[in-house]
């Protein structure tokens, strides 16, 4: 219960914030642009960035949490295996071993303890707090634990080998990690500067040539070309809003690959939106500014 309150008032401070940020963002860029059509689209974009940034902060918070209770798992059970070892009874074993080394796992092992000693059966509380923690991979083991309770044999064995075959299982995992980081980098400049540069060079290709037709004298004449140059219709703002649109799009779909390729699991690719967007934004004004600043001195 208390961490349900705790997190609505996060959530609460989340859109008092939010709400602020767009507000002032919003006003600024009236300001300077005098259009309220670009404060109408900066409002909601603001404020959907906003929500954004802060849903996938609690995300990967409560995905931090997971990983800190999946990587002291193993530990666990090995010392719930000593003590059964040493004679405890499991609900006994189960209480000593919650240490403060194993946070936030520590809280879940006491919670797990009391179920156990007020008379819930071991199967049933290992279950629910395998639901309370969220993880696959603490919910496999401990249907591993109760498949060997129900069978009957040696539990403090059973923690054993179960201890060692999941601490083998995350050296596994490390090391393919450790075998796809080419793809990740490749991946992550891929979409964090080859995109971006592309996009700023045809964005100030298109003002180039709006502003070089602008300029061209109608002709009429009756003969016939294979092509044509005309006027381009399309405004520089829309050009520009829709580019940016395309790049965070694109950062949020990478992002999950990303975490798709080096852990296996897309949410955790949500760490790389943020630093994958502020660098793309970054390089495409930077090479707009200054391609812009270069041709303006051909065609100005």
């Amino acid at each position: 219960m208390r961490k349900i309150e705790k997190t609505k008032l996060i959530r609460q401070n989340d859109l008092v914030i939010s709400a602020l940020a767009t507000i002032v963002i919003s006003f600024v860029v009236l300001y300077y642009s005098k259009s309220w059509t670009n404060f109408i689209i900066s409002l909601v974009l603001v404020f959907i960035l906003s929500e954004l940034f802060f849903i996938i902060r609690v995300k990967l918070n409560e995905s931090g949490e997971i990983k800190k209770m999946e990587a002291a798992f193993p530990d666990f059970i090995q010392l719930m295996a000593s003590n059964l070892r040493a004679g405890m009874t499991i609900d006994r074993a189960l209480l000593v071993s919650s240490r403060k080394e194993f946070a936030p796992l520590d809280n879940e092992i006491t919670r797990l303890g009391k179920d156990i000693v007020t008379g819930k059966d071991i199967s049933i509380a290992l279950t629910e707090m395998s639901k309370r923690i969220n993880s696959d991979r603490i919910r496999k083991t401990i249907t591993l634990i109760n498949s060997g309770i129900r069978s009957g044999g040696n539990l403090a064995m059973l923690l054993e080998q179960t201890a060692s075959s999941t601490r083998e299982r995350g050296f596994v995992e490390k090391r393919a990690a450790s075998n796809v980081l080419m793809y990740v980098i490749f991946i992550f400049f891929a979409v964090a500067l080859g995109a971006p540069a592309l996009f700023g060079l045809s964005s100030v290709l298109v003002e180039i040539l709006t502003n070089l037709l602008s300029t061209l004298p109608q002709i009429e004449t009756d003969v016939s070309l294979p092509f044509t140059l005309t006027s381009i219709n399309i405004s520089l703002t829309f050009i520009t809003y829709f580019t940016i649109v395309f790049i965070i799009v694109t950062n949020f779909l990478a992002s999950f690959i990303l975490g798709l390729v080096s852990s296996g699991e897309e949410r955790n690719g949500l760490k790389y939106f943020v630093p994958l967007t502020i660098v793309s934004l970054t390089i495409y004004f930077i090479v707009r500014l200054t391609l812009s600043s270069y041709f303006s001195g051909f065609f100005g």
